[in-house]
């Protein structure tokens, strides 16, 4: 590794889902002479769903980073709409080597123009919403397209990890990083993707989704608008 620390931002925020940010972090920092930050808008406490982290450092006194990574949550789109925390988001991914995202934070990538004109994924009920930001949506747990690596709902976070260990430590870390955690996914039913879910789960799904969607479209829509005004969106 360099003499200098290869230093991985995850951008946490109130709100975010704790496994978007928790599942990567565990994988992530195994990555020898790895420098992990986690810091949010305002520094100190950050609430999740369920957990709270504290002592993140404030985002804004972050001054750069090879990795960004933004988690997801219910409120995402909420999130693409803070113009401080976009704004910071946008600053550190471009001039990271790799900007990324799991879930849903893949929304708040695009809202800080970070995948115009790249390929991303997201969690299933909401790739949909990629194309407003420019994006062109790739169904699977984990798409590459240049420096952007994006991770699909949740528990992809940790495919999303190994394949980001590879890339930067390769495919012996990844492997060895894998055993050492025990990732060995074997659930007891094959009901992970719309694809293979039975009918009751996906309407139960869907059926608290669509309490959501003319929300998370509505926020979506105004962020998108926020980047075609300031020219970063065509």
């Amino acid at each position: 590794m360099p003499d200098q620390p290869f230093r991985i931002v995850f951008a946490v925020w109130p709100g975010m889902t704790q496994l978007d940010f928790t599942g990567p972090h565990q994988f992530l920092s195994r990555l020898p002479g790895a420098e992990v930050i986690v810091a949010s808008p305002d520094g100190g406490a950050v609430p999740s769903e369920g957990l709270v982290f504290a002592d993140t450092r404030r985002l804004a006194d972050v001054a750069s980073c090879e990795l960004i990574c933004v988690p997801g949550g219910v409120n995402a789109t909420g999130m693409a709409l803070d113009r401080a925390f976009v704004g910071e988001v946008r600053r550190l991914g471009l001039g990271a080597s790799y900007v990324t995202s799991v879930c849903t934070g893949s929304l708040i990538l695009g809202a800080a123009g970070l995948l115009t004109g790249r390929r991303a994924t997201c969690h299933w009920a909401w790739q949909h919403l990629l194309p407003l930001f420019g994006a062109v949506v790739e169904e699977a747990r984990v798409v590459r397209d240049g420096p952007v690596i994006t991770g699909g709902g949740v528990t992809a976070g940790i495919d999303f990890a190994l394949v980001v260990l590879a890339e930067i430590g390769g495919p012996e870390l990844a492997q060895t990083v894998q055993l050492g955690l025990e990732y060995a996914p074997a659930p007891p039913f094959d009901a992970g993707s719309p694809d293979t879910a039975p009918p009751y789960a996906l309407h139960a799904c869907r059926t608290r989704f669509d309490t959501l969607a003319d929300q998370r479209e509505a926020e979506a829509r105004e962020a998108a608008g926020r980047l075609a005004d300031a020219g970063v969106l065509q």
